[in-house]
């Protein structure tokens, strides 16, 4: 088999990069080591950032985003029972994110690509790329018990942290940043109304907690857990009861609880991998770095990625410019480590990290403060919260 771009990975990235390499005229398969049910079961983000919906609608898939979407104008921050509301659109002229589950991008690329009747490979076992040096890149798999060779002019790897690509170029090639937490977050999902119209940020002596949603009907609580604590450890009856130690009383008293439909403790992380591009091989999202989730800056991460990858693409084979291929990893990681900084910033002043009352805790304390109550401060959370500008290859 043989294609202009081999896609590793069917998750959101690969599978937006698909549909709009598509809508080039572009040719490209998807190969992914897992089912479509388990691709589309995974429960992710749901806070899209603007540029990421205008990139949706690019591909053609923006239609159900914009009908079932939910705007928002803002969000807010409690320390302890004092609120403070970041509105968005007013620090930002206008500028929102809009609530609609990652679940849901990704049912509506799949629906987009099976219309165009394009090419995924799922469940293809052993996964190995080759030749990502050379000028006649290839994927080779198991696929349908059988070994399949994948002949392409480039490789995108969407294949996430754990994924083949990254670890497809040589170490020596590769310089990782990494950071690691001390504690998790502990997601629970319900069908239950929302404890209240805009996302809840709580920082508390008991640890962060995060108000969302995913729909008008459908609830998404997260809790700061200890590294290592055990999802079994925790009853829908525990997680409820802490919950509402958390946010402020005004809050709680609103609270809504039912059965949890699923619970998940997620470690927290920060990591990138310099460069994103070796050979004929382009990493994206997941594969190149990853980021703690206080931001909402993941999956928006890699859509940023993207939106540069297909210009690139775009550019190469229409235009011949092969010149801009060494520009996608400086141009995609001056963003990404603005990302890591606003994600990197938020955890580090939501959360209890243990430590004593020093003079660090105190001037940790008094940044935070002083953020909150600064029309600067304010701007500064809005501008990183609603995404900064994708940045360009030229």
């Amino acid at each position: 088999m043989r294609t202009q771009v081999a896609i590793v990975g069917a998750g959101p990235a690969g599978l937006l990069l698909g549909q709009l390499l598509y809508r080039h005229g572009i040719d490209n398969v998807i190969v992914e080591r897992r089912s479509a049910d388990y691709v589309l079961g995974r429960i992710r983000a749901g806070v899209l950032e603007q540029g990421m919906v205008e990139l949706l609608h690019q591909a053609g898939v923006g239609a159900r985003v914009d009908a079932e979407g939910i705007p928002h104008d803002g969000f807010e921050m409690a320390l302890g029972e004092r609120r403070v509301r970041v509105d968005l659109a007013a620090l930002t002229g206008g500028k929102r994110v809009t609530v609609y589950g990652q679940t849901e991008v990704t049912r509506d690329l799949m629906a987009a690509r099976r219309e165009a009747g394009l090419t995924t490979l799922y469940e293809a076992e052993e996964v190995a790329l080759h030749g990502i040096e050379s000028e006649s890149p290839h994927l080779e798999c198991r696929y349908n018990g059988e070994w399949m060779r994948l002949e392409c002019d480039y490789i995108a790897g969407c294949d996430g942290f754990h994924g083949v690509s990254r670890q497809s170029i040589p170490a020596t090639k590769l310089t990782t940043f990494e950071r690691d937490y001390p504690f998790g977050w502990l997601g629970l999902l319900a069908d239950t109304p929302p404890v209240h119209h805009e996302l809840i940020y709580a920082r508390h002596e008991r640890g962060f907690a995060l108000c969302s949603m995913r729909s008008a009907e459908r609830s998404r609580y997260y809790l700061q857990v200890p590294a290592g604590e055990r999802v079994e450890a925790w009853s829908d009856d525990r997680f409820w009861d802490e919950l509402s130690r958390r946010i402020p009383r005004e809050v709680a008293a609103q609270l809504v609880t039912g059965p949890s439909l699923e619970k998940s403790i997620a470690p927290l992380h920060s990591f990138v991998a310099e460069p994103m591009q070796h050979g004929r091989l382009f990493l994206a999202g997941d594969a190149a770095h990853i980021v703690p989730p206080t931001g909402a800056k993941g999956l928006n991460l890699a859509a940023s990625d993207v939106s540069v990858l297909h210009r690139l693409f775009a550019a190469i084979y229409h235009q011949g410019r092969t010149d801009l291929i060494p520009r996608y990893s400086p141009t995609c990681l001056r963003r990404v480590w603005k990302a890591e900084r606003f994600s990197w910033w938020m955890t580090r002043h939501l959360h209890d990290f243990g430590q004593p009352l020093d003079f660090d805790e105190r001037v940790r304390q008094a940044e935070f403060d002083y953020s909150l109550g600064s029309h600067a401060g304010l701007t500064t959370i809005a501008e990183n919260y609603v995404g900064l500008p994708y940045e360009t290859l030229e």
